[in-house]
């Protein structure tokens, strides 16, 4: 006989973490298959838009800056970059001044395959987000506040 097990939420329905899950599951679903046409991963492509921000303000874009801008293990970034370099979608350069680091910048084709890929991210997300009509600013107000609170060095 199993021994009772004690939840502390009466249903899946009650636990925001459970609730986050399915959601996060549904939208990957959802970005991969506008993703997959242009040959990019969920994680190329917020890399991609990182740098795309990042690159509006500087010049001298660095790995650890991608890192800082998307919340990714350094690691990690480092080895889609490499994926991307290979893809031609990004060039890696000796820093002016820091002989540690590397400028990162878009190529042509990364330029071009972010901005389709904005476009059809940013129709995703409208698309998914739809129902919330009115409670999306609020809905985004409370995930940023959540990443705020929770984010950690």
């Amino acid at each position: 006989m199993a021994k009772e097990i004690n939840f502390h939420f009466k249903s899946p329905k009650d636990s925001p973490g459970y609730l986050l899950g399915q959601l996060t599951m549904l939208w990957q679903r959802k970005l991969k298959k506008v993703l997959d046409p242009l040959d990019l991963t969920q994680t190329q492509f917020v890399l991609l838009a990182a740098l795309g921000w990042l690159s509006k303000k500087s010049d001298s874009v660095t790995q650890i800056d991608i890192a800082n801008q998307s919340n990714a293990d350094r690691m990690m970034v480092s080895k889609v970059l490499r994926t991307l370099e290979e893809k031609g979608f990004i060039t890696r350069h000796e820093h002016e001044t820091d002989t540690r680091a590397k400028t990162i910048r878009l190529t042509n084709t990364g330029e071009t395959i972010l901005q389709k890929a904005l476009i059809e991210v940013e129709n995703a997300d409208l698309d998914f987000f739809s129902s919330l009509d009115e409670n999306l600013p609020s809905f985004n107000s409370n995930m940023a506040n959540l990443i705020d609170k929770n984010k950690t060095e």
